[in-house]
């Protein structure tokens, strides 16, 4: 194996736990749609639970077609992003940690879809009463990586 692969595993699998952990702890000590303050009027931690995908995408979708659907895209996405890492051996850092980022924050949200039949998100950043959607860790790797290749 070499030096690349063994630096996206290890990135993705970091990813993975600290994901895990974190919803773990959040589904643990909060009830849905329970929140308290971090840095109050800008960050929340808040139990929310997604069925959708980004921003609530499919949420309102027949369950069955959602989760179906939403698990074989993902699968889909993780297979072509082993495939491109196999076949683009010489790969840059950068490239490798983007796509290290992206795997693992998929394979994160994957297994809350498949044990709960939704993601739990608990990031709440918001100004005044605007708040943008709650996220997770998983998310912010998956939109890190994908910033990464602007």
């Amino acid at each position: 194996m070499k030096k690349n692969d063994v630096i996206f595993f290890i990135t993705a699998a970091a990813i993975i736990l600290l994901d895990q952990i974190t919803k773990y702890y959040i589904d643990s000590y909060m009830s849905v749609g329970d929140s308290f303050p971090v840095i109050q009027g800008l960050f929340n931690i808040a139990h929310v639970r997604n069925p959708g995908a980004a921003f609530g995408i499919f949420s309102k979708s027949p369950e069955i077609f959602r989760t179906v659907f939403l698990i074989a895209v993902t699968s889909a996405a993780m297979v072509l992003i082993l495939y491109y890492i196999r076949m683009n051996r010489e790969r840059g850092i950068l490239l490798n940690l983007a796509m290290s980022m992206i795997f693992g924050g998929a394979i994160g949200n994957l297994i809350d879809r498949i044990r709960f039949g939704e993601v739990i998100d608990f990031l709440d950043f918001y100004i005044g009463s605007h708040h943008w959607p709650a996220y997770n860790v998983a998310d912010s790797a998956i939109s890190t990586g994908r910033f990464s290749f602007l």
